[in-house]
């Protein structure tokens, strides 16, 4: 296991909690929850060493586009930079959908 830590500066409000993914074979859980500072931490924990600059890069490209001010807590099992982005912004429109929070 290897555990990463980043930051990002962030403008804009997380409306709510999220939680999203599973960790299994090849995928990942991501919990995304709103800060009070103006900026996004996160911690990424993975099966997989030796990729911290690849987690560097997607995570940057991620939250340079949506600057939330959240906590993130990232739990690998070997996912690929494409499902790391797609349950991100899974995270994020769960954490903005009324609907979903109102079942």
């Amino acid at each position: 296991m290897e555990t990463l830590f980043f930051e990002y500066p962030a403008t804009k409000t997380l409306p709510r909690r999220a939680h999203v993914g599973v960790v299994g074979s090849g995928d990942l859980e991501i919990l995304m929850e709103p800060s009070a500072e103006a900026r996004t931490k996160v911690t990424v924990r993975t099966s997989v060493k030796g990729f911290g600059k690849t987690w560097a890069k997607v995570l940057e490209r991620f939250f340079t586009v949506h600057d939330v001010a959240a906590t993130v807590k990232i739990n690998d099992f070997g996912a690929t930079p494409g499902v790391v982005t797609m349950r991100l912004a899974q995270a994020l429109e769960v954490s903005q959908d009324n609907a979903i929070l109102k079942r």
